[in-house]
This record gives structure tokens, C-alpha cells and sequence, in this order.
């Protein structure tokens, strides 16, 4: 066997024994929970709108970001619920590159597991506190959703994962919404498969215990656009493409049919200020029909204290490490747009 095995980490319980969530945080979860929840069963016309930075390096720019987030929720949370991204692994397929806090809980210092597991959970629940709003971040990992399985009220699936047997399975074991992004192929069927599967009672292994889930009910689609065999981008946010999403739906035996549109990503070809544009063009798609009113039930925005993207080592205070992401300023004004227009 060629891996060397380094250390044993703490198990989850473990984690979170060290690093509790207050009774009061809980009650906050469970009744933010029980809020997003009815987004998706049809119970509640509110629209979500998942922002946040690209990656979360950094617990003090996050905390602030959440905090000012906070502000505008008192203004829009009768017409929205903002999720906040605080997002703490990130997918490297060529293994280069930030990989999130998790690896590196210092970006110059390379990777520490034990302190980058703490950092995540302490950075979540420090943002849990200063902003009374519970957040979303993606699984990349299956095996780490254990560390903070008692914070988040959203979980993405993402394009590189949304394939994997793993992820859809431990998926089918969530009591939070779950979105399944569309593989960046672009095939929808793959994606709703994954949603399909999701949504239903599996047994398998999970961190050598031998497991059995219920389905999630609550798992659905994310539109973040595609890339063609030249690499060029794809993006699948338009009326057309909503109307096909919804086609598709009609043809499989799938509860609470929903769509959150990533508005970055390959839709926006990766040019963030087009973010603006983007999820005003998917509220207008909105207005033009009923059907895909009742489908999009929210968009997911990449946002930051600062414009831009900066590379490690710039240390520009709330500025993105990897992709570009929407400044405070426009993000502000894009969610009062979005208010009102509901």
C-alpha cells in the first residue's frame, strides 16, 4: 500500500464536543431550516438568494461580509431569505491551486487538516453568531459533512461531483435542501438523475458504518452553465432553458420540482460583473411565465467585501483568492433590485 498514514483526526462528535452550537444557535438553525424548507415545497413564495464569496479564507472578512449581509436581511426578509455562501472546500481538478480552508487554514502554510477542520467549524458558527443567518457551503467531501452537519441549512453539490455515487447517496441522508449542479458537460439528465437519486432510500457504507437513508426530498437543480468540447462557455440560464429544465422534470417521478440558477460560474463565463445582468434577466423570465416563476425559487450570487480577485499573497482584505466576485456596493444594490421585485 502506498499511503502513509499520517495522524488520526478527531471524529465529528468529536469536533463539534470542542466546538458546540449554543441552544440558541440551534433554535436559530431549526427555524431557518423549517423557513428554506417551504421555499422548496411550495409553502412559502419567498425567493433565496445564496451569496457569499467564492471561497472563504478568511474568518474576519467572512464575519464582516455576514454581518453586513444582516443589515440588508432586516430590510428584504419579507420578500427574501439570504443564505449566505461560506464556502470552505474548493474543487482543483489539476490538484493546484487554493483548495479551501480545510487544507489550508493559512493559504501561505500549506495544508493542516486538524487546524483546517477547526477553522471551518469556527468560522461557520462565528458567522452563525454575528449574523442570525445560517448558511450554505458545498460538499466536496462526503466524508467531512459530519463536521458540520448542525450548521448549515444548504448544501451545493457540484459540477466535478454531481456524478458520484458517494455524493448522491450521502445526499439522500440530508434533512436540509440540497442542489445538484449540472455536470459541466452541460447534461441535464445527469443532473436530474442525481436529484432523482437523491430523493431516494439508500443503504450503503459510510465512514465504516453500515447506513440507511430515507431520501431527501428537498434535493434539486442548479442551472451554472456549461462548457462545449472547445472550452468555451455555455451558459443555460435563458427562457428557453428554464422551460426545457421544466420539460425535463415533467418526465421523471420527482417531488418539489425547484432550480436555483448559479448566475457565475460558466453562466456568466466567468466574468463576475455580468452577475447583475444575469439574475435580472432570470427575473424577467420570472415575470413571463407562471410555470417558470414557481420553478426558479432562487439564485446564487459570488460576492465579496472587495471587486475582483487578488493571487495569494497580495493579502488585500475581503478581496476573492480564487474567482472574481461581485463587490459590496453592487451586491447591496442587486439585492434591494431583487426585493423588489417580488
Amino acid at each position: 500500500m502506498s499511503f502513509e498514514f499520517i495522524r488520526k483526526l478527531p471524529t465529528p462528535d468529536e469536533i463539534k464536543e470542542q466546538f458546540p452550537l449554543s441552544s440558541q444557535l440551534q433554535e436559530l438553525k431549526k427555524n431557518r431550516d423549517e423557513e428554506i424548507k417551504k421555499v422548496f415545497t411550495g409553502e412559502n413564495n419567498k425567493f433565496l438568494v445564496i451569496v457569499g464569496p467564492c471561497s472563504a479564507d478568511n474568518e474576519d472578512a467572512v464575519c464582516e461580509y455576514v454581518s453586513r449581509l444582516a443589515k440588508v436581511n432586516e430590510k428584504v426578509k419579507d420578500k427574501l431569505i439570504l443564505i449566505p455562501r461560506i464556502y470552505t472546500n474548493k474543487p482543483r481538478t489539476t490538484g493546484e491551486g487554493y483548495k479551501g480552508i480545510v487544507h489550508q487554514p493559512d493559504p501561505e502554510k500549506g495544508t493542516d487538516f486538524l487546524q483546517g477542520l477547526i477553522a471551518m467549524r469556527k468560522m461557520q458558527l462565528h458567522a452563525m453568531d454575528v449574523s442570525g443567518l445560517t448558511a450554505a457551503d458545498e460538499m466536496l467531501y462526503p466524508e467531512n459533512w459530519g463536521y458540520v452537519s448542525d450548521i448549515l441549512s444548504y448544501v451545493a453539490i457540484g459540477a466535478r461531483s454531481v456524478e458520484d455515487q458517494q455524493h448522491r447517496l450521502v445526499v439522500s441522508g440530508f434533512d436540509v435542501p440540497a442542489g445538484m449542479k449540472n455536470p459541466t458537460s452541460g447534461d441535464l439528465s445527469v443532473m436530474l438523475n442525481s436529484v432523482y437519486a437523491a430523493q431516494q432510500s439508500h443503504p450503503f457504507i459510510y465512514r465504516g458504518w453500515e447506513v440507511k437513508t430515507e431520501g431527501n426530498p428537498l434535493a434539486h437543480t442548479i442551472l451554472r452553465g456549461a462548457v462545449n468540447k472547445h472550452g468555451n462557455s455555455l451558459p443555460n440560464y435563458h427562457y428557453e432553458d428554464l422551460n426545457l429544465l421544466l420539460e425535463k422534470y415533467h418526465e421523471r417521478d420527482l417531488v418539489n420540482p425547484a432550480c436555483i440558477v448559479d448566475a457565475n460560474h460558466n453562466n456568466s463565463g466567468k466574468k463576475f460583473e455580468q452577475q447583475i445582468r444575469i439574475v435580472k434577466e432570470i427575473m424577467h423570465s420570472r415575470k413571463l411565465s407562471n410555470d417558470i416563476h414557481g420553478l426558479v425559487k432562487g439564485v446564487m450570487i459570488e460576492s465579496y467585501l472587495e471587486e475582483g480577485c487578488q493571487k495569494i499573497g497580495e493579502h488585500i482584505y475581503g478581496k476573492s483568492i480564487t474567482d472574481s466576485c461581485l463587490g459590496w456596493n453592487d451586491t447591496e444594490a442587486l439585492l434591494y433590485y431583487l426585493a423588489d421585485c417580488e
